[in-house]
């Protein structure tokens, strides 16, 4: 009888490890998403952001009509992207017309002084700045997910109910880890 009560409890103590086990999967799963979901918001607010200061520069520099262009065509494909790969490639490509677009309105003296433009700089700065850590806060979470997944018994679990691993945001080249300079 003692043999029954040790089985039945090794039984239970196996279930409620496994239990605890899927469950931590999925709250590091779900953690994963909302740092991902945490980009999406403040890349949200540089889109909205970029209109205002195209239309700013705009006003004093008329002839640079395919800078605009680019700006507007780079926010469009960041917007519209569809997986991390092709995000990441068009975050980049936005990121590069921006700086693009600063260096423009360098010439322009009077712009530098426009209140709004001043602001509007300000602003991005600020949303570059919580981009970044928004990156940093996913890249922490999915390397801690990846890290369970990958090591033992972790692995056994994940196998056992289909998680997978999630892709670090990474960039392309050193030069597009440098933010976009907004000063004059």
């Amino acid at each position: 009888m003692t043999i029954l009560y040790i089985i039945i409890a090794i039984i239970v103590l196996l279930v409620l490890w496994l239990i605890a086990s899927y469950n931590g999967f999925v709250t590091r799963t779900q953690r994963a998403k909302e740092a991902l979901s945490d980009i999406s918001v403040q890349e949200k607010r540089r889109y909205d952001l970029i209109p205002n200061l195209v239309e700013t520069v705009k006003g004093y520099a008329t002839h640079e009509k395919s800078l605009f262009e680019n700006v507007t065509a780079a926010r469009t494909a960041a917007m519209t992207t569809t997986g991390p790969a092709e995000h990441v490639a068009a975050e980049n490509q936005l990121s590069s017309t921006l700086k693009s677009l600063f260096a423009v309105a360098e010439a322009y003296p009077d712009l530098k002084a426009n209140q709004n433009f001043l602001q509007l700089q300000q602003q991005l700065g600020d949303t570059e700045d919580k981009i970044q850590a928004s990156r940093r806060f996913y890249n922490g979470t999915v390397r801690d997910l990846n890290t369970v997944l990958q090591s033992f018994p972790g692995n056994v679990i994940a196998g056992m109910f289909h998680f997978e691993s999630m892709p670090l945001f990474e960039l392309a080249n050193a030069a597009e880890a440098e933010p976009v300079k907004v000063q004059f």
